[in-house]
């Protein structure tokens, strides 16, 4: 088999098109599949041999028409995202990496069905060191925000980098947790790398990949369809030493994510909540089903052989009780972490109506409740 050539530190002379067009016609013909397709780089080479072998040989292992199809010549829209590609990777930071480049994900080769090409923006060293993926909900709570910027800031700290995958809610407080932090973080998205999804995330995407590294393996252009964020969980699920479930309904998408991980060996995390929260209702079925109750970072650092830094000195509450005023430090007692309305608050405390009011907009200045649907009133701290 040839030496394969790198895509991923080419400058922009050392972009060869006819051998980025090899893969991509490969990674594009209709009924390959991927097992089918590395069947052929096994038997024949890389890409241009595959091409160059006549249709007698290509039949021995594929059905005549996926076999015709393989050898056909690229028509308008594959010469068009060809162009496109070699453009894009002349631009720095931008890299196409191949399954047969060195610089692939080894993680990856544990996947039934890796993909051919990976387009990356941003640090190749991000994807070979050690790594856990958070997710979680897309209408994340607060304190489940905070959770997952905490546990994200942990593990970057102690040098882990953060896999996620760019969505809203704890996707994005994932990613802003592992930029914090020397271990950086991964967002694997589910579009080509020339588009954001969502459009609001174009500042933290763009950080991202000045910092970290941004990863899909579909097509440039390629939009935000349905079917590509379970692809792309799976990525997600592969890439990490294991994956941490920060707050998930019953159906959710990150309970696909941590079934992938199990199924790959991967250790799977929940934080549970309360039995109340149907956010929490997806993070109790994987405890359940023996994913690993954690409150704290360092629940996952003993699980994986790694030691957090020094605790923090004092109880959050603590600390927050000596900043509030009399009404409030006695309304935030008798908060509890399931949701409450002012006139159950009245009850607890027997306070009046204007001061509990005024007791509410106090805690929820400092930070220590979270205002919900329905004027409820859940605690955070």
């Amino acid at each position: 088999m040839p030496e394969p050539r790198s895509f991923a530190d080419a400058s922009a002379a050392a972009v060869d098109r006819d051998e980025v067009a090899a893969w991509l016609r490969l990674d594009a013909v209709p009924g390959l599949g991927r097992r089918a397709a590395r069947l052929l780089l096994d038997k024949f080479g890389l890409p241009q041999q595959v091409q160059a072998a006549g249709e007698a040989q290509l039949a021995r292992w594929l059905p005549a028409p996926v076999a015709r199809a393989v050898l056909a010549r690229p028509d308008a829209a594959l010469s068009s995202r060809i162009d496109r590609t070699v453009a894009w990777l002349r631009e720095p930071g931008h890299h196409l990496l191949t399954l047969a480049d060195p610089a692939y994900p080894r993680a990856l080769l544990d996947l039934s069905d890796p993909p051919l090409l990976l387009y990356a923006c941003g640090r190749l060293e991000r994807l070979h060191g050690m790594a856990l993926a958070v997710v979680g909900a897309r209408s994340a709570t607060v304190q489940g925000g905070r959770d997952a910027e905490r546990f994200a800031s942990a593990f970057s700290n102690a040098g882990i980098t953060v896999v996620s995958g760019l969505a809203l809610g704890i996707d994005a407080s994932a990613h802003a947790g592992g930029l914090n932090g020397p271990g950086g973080t991964v967002a694997v998205v589910g579009t080509g790398l020339d588009r954001c999804y969502p459009a609001c995330h174009r500042a933290l995407a763009r950080r991202i990949a000045a910092e970290g590294l941004v990863l899909s393996e579909l097509p440039l252009g390629t939009p935000a369809r349905s079917q590509h964020f379970p692809q792309r969980n799976r990525l997600i699920a592969a890439l990490a030493r294991g994956v941490l479930v920060v707050e998930a309904a019953l159906r959710s998408g990150s309970l696909i994510t941590a079934r992938l991980a199990a199924e790959l060996g991967r250790d799977v995390f929940a934080v549970p909540g309360s039995i109340h929260a149907p956010l929490a209702a997806g993070c109790h079925r994987l405890i359940q089903q023996g994913a690993k109750l954690v409150e704290c970072p360092q629940d996952v650092f003993d699980e994986v052989g790694l030691s957090a830094g020094p605790p923090a000195v004092g109880k959050p509450q603590d600390q927050m009780s000596a900043r509030l005023s009399g009404s409030a430090d006695a309304l935030g007692t008798a908060l509890a972490y399931d949701p409450v309305g002012p006139d159950a608050l009245c009850a607890r405390t027997g306070l009046p109506p204007q001061a509990v009011t005024a007791a509410l907009l106090e805690l929820e200045f400092a930070g220590a409740v979270e205002r919900m649907p329905g004027n409820l009133y859940r605690r955070l701290a």
